[in-house]
């Protein structure tokens, strides 16, 4: 790690809500089985303020091949030093990292994407229900004669952080010049209107499909998951791409 993520838990101003605290702890009490509707609510809109510890190691690998801090509940009695999510959250974001929750057990009590602690960043909250962005099941293109309006998209939809981390990884992958749009639909009509991201990926630049797969996958962790997005041939739009 490039920073010391847990540098600043000396500081009173760093240490947790203890309220939160003993919410957290008393949820992880109940089983998996029994974990319900609210019980999600209740750890979402707790566990960023909580007092948490670092795991050992502080990262890890996981199966899906990304990479994640380990953050573990604390007991009553324990001794440890305090690692608050949303105290630390520029740091996660700068360094490209999820978060796993008691990963030590073999079965986390939740993993977060990158995406999502960029959605707790942007909108206070790790997901996000109502948005402007378009279904991912309905759109997947850009119909030939479509009317679109093309831009870029906002710090506020795509901030500095968030933007570093996909330009690096497309081109590590392959993508030597990375660029990106946001485009929006039926902008006429406010109840129809909605909004997608555009990069310029596509599957013939890819040795494989599964290639093309896997590095859209990584670009869906990177992003809150609401957010729609596709990749078009970046000829086929004029003055809409621009460099990531």
């Amino acid at each position: 790690m490039s920073k010391n993520p847990n540098k600043n838990e000396q500081q009173p101003n760093f240490l947790g809500d203890l309220e939160k605290t003993i919410i957290i702890n008393q949820l992880m009490e109940v089983p998996f089985t029994d974990r319900n509707e609210q019980w999600r609510d209740d750890f979402l809109a707790h566990i960023a303020g909580a007092n948490l510890k670092l795991g050992d190691p502080e990262v890890i690998m996981s199966n899906d091949g990304f990479p994640y801090i380990q953050l573990q509940t604390v007991g009553t009695d324990e001794s440890f030093q305090a690692f608050v999510l949303q105290n630390q959250l520029d740091v996660i974001l700068e360094q490209g990292f999820g978060v796993a929750i008691n990963a030590q057990s073999g079965q986390p009590d939740w993993v977060f994407s990158y995406g999502d602690l960029v959605n707790l960043r942007l909108n206070q909250s790790f997901y996000s229900e109502v948005s402007l962005f378009s279904n991912p099941s309905e759109y997947l293109g850009i119909g030939q004669d479509e009317d679109i309006l093309v831009g870029q998209p906002s710090e506020d939809i795509f901030p500095g952080y968030l933007r570093r981390q996909v330009k690096e990884f497309l081109q590590y992958s392959g993508v030597k010049n990375p660029k990106m749009m946001l485009i929006a639909r039926n902008y006429t009509d406010e109840e129809r209107a909605s909004q997608d991201l555009v990069f310029n990926i596509m599957p013939t630049q890819f040795a494989t499909e599964k290639d093309f797969n896997t590095i859209m996958n990584t670009v869906q962790w990177f992003l809150p998951k609401h957010y729609s997005f596709f990749g078009v041939d970046e000829m086929s739009i004029e003055n809409g791409f621009q460099p990531l």
